[in-house]
């Protein structure tokens, strides 16, 4: 596994690059949102490990451009920020996962294997289906019944999860997450409004519904009997 380290702290980039580099992984590091992000996009890395608060382009700007230009690129952003709001702000810049300084090295490399195996399952199957809708998990993009449709990445994120488990219940708690990587919060009805919002692009104006909602367990997609 080849890792992009994007962080300035100096110990910290140095205490990761060690343990990964100890783990067998090959580690290149860059001190600054610019480089890091021409690295990224110059070279293939199988995981990207993004700080938020870098010079001359910030986390979230790296991330937002590596997902336009390299979507299939999972990021574990670090950071010192560990409000909802700042997460929120890091998973709508399209962040994989979210992990808070400081923290066990231990940790790092679990959420690292863990982003790896599941981009690696999900690269197996290129292509996912669900009667007519298609999601193509190599270019982001989607379509019902041969028409293109415009999601937003925490749609998309969504829309994926709901496919790769095709025919089974999914909870909320399993959605925030898998899709959120957060501690559900039952006051808050932030993956209903996303439900509500993906059924607008994926269901509205065709003739079959596909996103069902399993009262008191969750949601399921599933094709028409």
């Amino acid at each position: 596994m080849k890792i992009l380290v994007i962080e300035d702290e100096v110990k910290l980039s140095s205490f990761i690059h060690r343990g990964l580099s100890e783990e067998g992984y090959r580690v290149d590091v860059a001190f600054d949102g610019q480089l890091g992000l021409s690295m990224a996009l110059n070279d293939e890395y199988d995981v990207v490990i993004l700080d938020v608060n870098l010079p001359l382009l910030n986390g979230f700007q790296v991330c937002q451009r590596l997902r336009t230009d390299k979507p299939n690129v999972p990021v574990l952003m670090l950071t010192a920020l560990g409000g909802i709001a700042h997460k929120k702000e890091g998973f709508g810049a399209g962040a994989d996962d979210y992990l808070v300084k400081p923290f066990e090295f231990d940790e790092l490399l679990l959420r690292v294997q863990a982003l790896y195996k599941r981009y690696r399952e999900v690269g197996t199957h290129r292509i996912l289906r669900v009667a007519d809708l298609e999601l193509n998990v190599a270019t982001k993009q989607v379509y019902r019944d041969g028409q293109p449709l415009e999601l937003t990445a925490r749609e998309y994120a969504l829309l994926e999860y709901l496919m790769l488990n095709k025919g089974h219940v999914v909870s909320r708690v399993d959605i925030a997450e898998k899709v959120w990587e957060l501690n559900f919060d039952t006051n808050t009805n932030i993956i209903d409004v996303y439900i509500n919002y993906l059924r607008r692009k994926i269901d509205k104006g065709f003739g079959t519904k596909l996103i069902h909602t399993v009262v008191g367990m969750g949601y399921v997609m599933k094709e028409p009997k």
